[in-house]
């Protein structure tokens, strides 16, 4: 498993857009982890999955409310893993009116939570393998803060205990 003080695999996202807008077209688009992330400070949780009562009741929004503050901490940006396709996550972007404020990236495959070793097998409920809830901070590609949620839980992933920490790290 990924820890503190760890360079974040690189690999592919896929992220949906809805407008053309700079380097990107209409539909899903590659995200280069590693340039994404290069000499950026990145908020990053993850989800089991989209539309799912707990992420979407409670993790993004507790994200999208709090965008501003995570900047003025000094966070770049705010990006949301699920393993859900790019669509999928276009879809719950809108739903969720992420607008500029969190980005909502597909790991379709559960490759990069695989790459993390933050899986979540939840074959027997029909839901295939997931993404553990987790978030991080992630400095230049290197995790400087890393919460992962025990089974069914959200008590150290949420917005409030990541903002705490990226105050802290600034």
């Amino acid at each position: 498993m990924i820890k503190v003080g760890d360079k974040l695999p690189g690999g592919t996202l896929m992220e949906y857009s809805e407008v053309e807008g700079n380097g990107c077209s209409i539909g899903p688009n590659a995200v280069d982890i590693e340039k994404a992330l290069a000499g950026k400070t990145v908020a990053i949780f993850a989800v089991p999955g989209a539309f799912t009562p707990t992420c979407s009741a409670k993790h993004v929004p507790g994200y999208v409310e709090k965008a501003a503050e995570f900047k003025a901490a000094g966070v770049d940006e705010i990006w949301c893993l699920a393993v859900n396709d790019a669509f999928v996550m276009g879809a719950w972007a809108r739903d969720q009116k992420t607008g500029d404020k969190v980005r909502m990236l597909a790991d379709g495959s559960a490759v990069f939570a695989q790459a993390l070793g933050l899986t979540l097998d939840l074959q027997a409920r029909g839901m295939g393998v997931r993404s553990a809830r987790y978030s991080m901070l992630v400095k230049d590609g290197v995790v400087k803060t890393l919460n992962v949620e025990a089974a069914g839980k959200f008590e150290v992933s949420d917005a409030d205990t990541m903002l705490g920490q990226a105050k802290a790290a600034a």
